[in-house]
């Protein structure tokens, strides 16, 4: 099969250029590079041993290199902080979350109003402190905000009575029984 061979002279079975390969890689004397038919070149004599790649030529191995066989030897290390919820965020909702509560029972809507205020204050100093790329609660901020605010407006309804529900009175639960009591009579 001389037609398919690329080569000039027969493959070499030493080293010709002094970097420790024997393969036909190397360069016949027209300066082509020599094909090789069936030759495997690059072979690892020890395939357990861990191969490194120096990027920057200083002689130092700069990172191992990606082999399929190969398990990482160590878990990669997360640079920066360690990630964390926001305290803040978690707080004000929390507080946000009572104070709404607290406005839809009535007899506590004074008190649901200072809550669920604080708590609207400590979503949105949560929310400042999630800008840092290591702490998350976001949305735990935002919905703070937002049931928070919501518990001060139905906190102010509340007190001054603009609507039938909530009211400051607290006899909802004995109303709701009556009224469940009105409808279903006849059904049982």
């Amino acid at each position: 099969m001389k037609i398919l061979s690329h080569r000039n002279a027969p493959a070499r079975d030493e080293d010709v250029n002094g970097d420790g390969v024997v393969d036909g890689r190397h360069t016949a004397a027209t300066g082509r590079p020599v094909a090789t038919e069936g030759r495997r070149t690059g072979i690892d004599p020890d395939p357990t041993l861990e191969r490194t790649v120096d990027l920057d030529r200083d002689g130092q191995p700069d990172r191992p290199s990606a082999r399929p066989d190969a398990e990482p030897r160590t878990a990669p290390v997360a640079l920066g902080p360690k990630p964390r919820a926001s305290l803040l965020a978690t707080l004000g909702l929390i507080a946000s979350v009572v104070g709404a509560l607290f406005v839809l029972s009535g007899s506590l809507a004074g008190y649901g109003i200072g809550l669920g205020a604080v708590g609207a204050v400590l979503a949105v100093l949560g929310l400042v402190a999630t800008r840092r790329r290591h702490v998350a609660g976001t949305t735990d901020a935002l919905i703070g905000v937002v049931v928070g605010l919501a518990a001060v407006v139905l906190g102010l309804v509340a007190l001054t009575g603009q609507f039938d529900w909530p009211t400051t009175d607290g006899e909802w639960v004995g109303r709701f029984r009556e009224w469940l009591d009105s409808q279903f009579a006849a059904m049982f």
